[in-house]
């Protein structure tokens, strides 16, 4: 049976109209014809939320023991905070449990995993001088053994993006990597602005978590956020209000309006009331809305996509452009707009339901209420 969603703004991953309605029979989006009315109470329509930057959820992070099954149940609870596909990301690790995460992400992808867009490998190819919460005795260069794997994972996930520093990986491997589908993307870098656009220029084509664990824009050495700003490439932005201050989002909006997206980089805490967890053997805790290690470092966020959509308009960002970077935007970003990220005819219905202070108050999967 068709469905007609009436009584909200719809936003469909380009424009925001007011007063809309929305058709949705088998679990597509469809042009105009009859169906029952879904009266929603006033808010916002909108695509599922992509998320780009998933480090956990319910308790667990993404971690060496890590199977498909797992990630089955990290996409369900992040679809119930409103992120209705994710890439399930994993942070500096060894290469045996690398391996075994990418094992995993390949069998959750042949299984069809509801939500599941593939893999984000944050490290282990990274700058030490900028290592954030990741273990430093775990990062180390990229060896052609490294290429290998994530060549081959590369044919075999929907997605894979692999957050790497300059200093961790030659441009001759990120040509590579990039030839291969893999979405370069740089962070947990102290490289010089020259070192950043040739990585860049090599085939890297984002940028992880803009401004925070990177060398910064300064009056004669731009740096990676000065090359973020100026390249044409795609940026994931932490907007809680804690990693990044509000100006200095307003200033990355300003130089680069179109090209930022929302990322959670959400831990284990996701979904749960967790107060602290284990990284690497080291506590990571839950206070004030921030997760920390005990010396106060920085370590993930405690954040939703609605949330950050919710900060983004608060500091004056229009609903439409906020809203963009959590659906059309990543999706892009993924290289994959034409199937993600949009709420028009022939797509599929995934789709949240946000209040007017964006507070989440429905989440369909394929035209299906799962929230």
């Amino acid at each position: 049976m068709a469905h007609i969603y009436s009584g909200a703004a719809v936003f469909d991953g380009t424009n925001l109209v007011p007063d809309a309605t929305l058709r949705v029979e088998d679990g597509l989006v469809t042009g105009p014809g009859p169906g029952e009315v879904v009266q929603l109470d006033g808010g916002i329509l909108a695509p599922g939320f992509l998320d780009l930057q998933v480090n956990g959820a319910g308790g667990r992070m993404v971690d060496g023991s890590c199977d498909a099954a797992m990630l089955a149940e990290m996409c369900a609870i992040h679809a119930g905070l409103g992120s209705t596909g994710i890439l399930p990301t994993l942070i500096t690790e060894t290469a045996e449990a690398t391996g075994r995460v990418i094992a995993a992400g390949i069998k959750a992808a042949q299984r069809r995993t509801p939500g599941f867009l593939g893999l984000h490998l944050e490290g282990p190819h990274l700058d030490p001088q900028r290592k954030g919460a990741h273990d430093v005795s775990l990062i180390r260069p990229m060896t052609e053994d490294d290429l290998v794997r994530l060549l081959d994972a590369a044919g075999k996930l929907p997605s894979l993006m692999v957050t790497l520093a300059p200093e961790g990986a030659s441009p001759d491997q990120i040509t590579r990597l990039a030839g291969a589908g893999v979405i370069v993307s740089l962070g947990h870098s102290d490289c010089t602005h020259a070192a950043a656009t040739a990585a860049i220029a090599a085939g890297a084509r984002c940028v992880t978590h803009l401004f925070n664990a990177m060398s910064q824009l300064g009056n004669r050495e731009p740096g990676l956020v000065g090359a973020a700003l100026t390249q044409p490439v795609h940026a994931g932005l932490i907007a809680d209000g804690i990693h990044v201050a509000p100006e200095t989002i307003r200033i990355g909006m300003a130089a680069c309006p179109d090209r930022l997206f929302l990322v959670s980089d959400a831990m284990a805490t996701a979904g749960s009331d967790l107060t602290e967890f284990a990284l690497n053997g080291r506590r990571i805790l839950r206070r004030d809305g921030r997760l920390t290690l005990e010396d106060g470092t920085l370590a993930g966020a405690d954040l939703s996509l609605p949330r950050a959509v919710g900060v983004m308009i608060g500091l004056g960002t229009p609903p439409a452009v906020a809203l963009a970077m959590a659906t059309s935007r990543p999706a892009a970003c993924l290289g994959r707009d034409g199937q993600l990220g949009h709420l028009t005819p022939g797509r599929v219905a995934d789709m949240v339901h946000l209040a007017p202070d964006s507070s989440l108050r429905g989440v369909w999967r394929a035209g299906q209420r799962i929230l």
